[in-house]
């Protein structure tokens, strides 16, 4: 019975699934979108996002070199290191997290696997078209603040609506003055 245990295995022993799984991130970053299957796209995506975290925690250059070492133990290959702290962290810089995605894609013709596309989100031309600005200027976090900015909104508006009955108010009262002959 497999009660908790929530690593996939891939049937595979634990040092050719390492192999595996480096070789497959390597791919994936150096290409940034891959087909594969979708058992191992999910393991993949387990495997990938803590270390394109690990890039963006980079404040003086004694941690820029500790994640560097940290993150080539896991894929042991320079090229995709440098690719991953170059070019892909700058551009998952704001992001708090999902940086992959997976499309399902249908089953294999010859084994009748469930095959999978996974790629980079941030490196998908269609679907960050349009959202490149906005994405860049707003930092969308997850925490519920918006309710507190909708009220102190709301308050203002309000305040703002009194305060043009107040002025309609009195200068209706000046008006009436005004006409009163003397």
């Amino acid at each position: 019975m497999r009660h908790g245990d929530k690593i996939n295995n891939l049937s595979r022993t634990a040092s050719h699934r390492k192999a595996l799984l480096s070789n497959l991130a390597n791919a994936l970053l150096t290409n940034k979108r891959i087909i594969t299957t979708l058992a191992k796209a999910k393991a993949l995506r387990t495997f990938i996002e803590p270390l394109i975290t690990k890039t963006r925690k980079n404040e003086t250059k004694e941690q820029i070199m500790h994640n560097h070492r940290l993150v080539y133990s896991y894929l042991q290959n320079k090229e995709a290191v440098k690719e991953l702290f170059t070019v892909i962290a700058p551009k998952v810089a704001g992001r708090p997290g999902g940086y992959t995605r997976i499309i399902k894609l249908g089953k294999r013709i010859g084994d009748n696997a469930e095959t999978a596309l996974i790629e980079l989100v941030d490196f998908n031309e269609i679907y960050t078209k349009g959202t490149e600005k906005a994405a860049a200027t707003t930092k969308r976090t997850r925490r519920a603040g918006g309710s507190r900015k909708k009220a102190a909104a709301k308050e203002e508006t309000t305040a703002g609506e009194v305060k043009e009955e107040v002025k309609s108010e009195t200068s209706a009262a000046q008006d009436a003055e005004e006409a009163k002959p003397e």
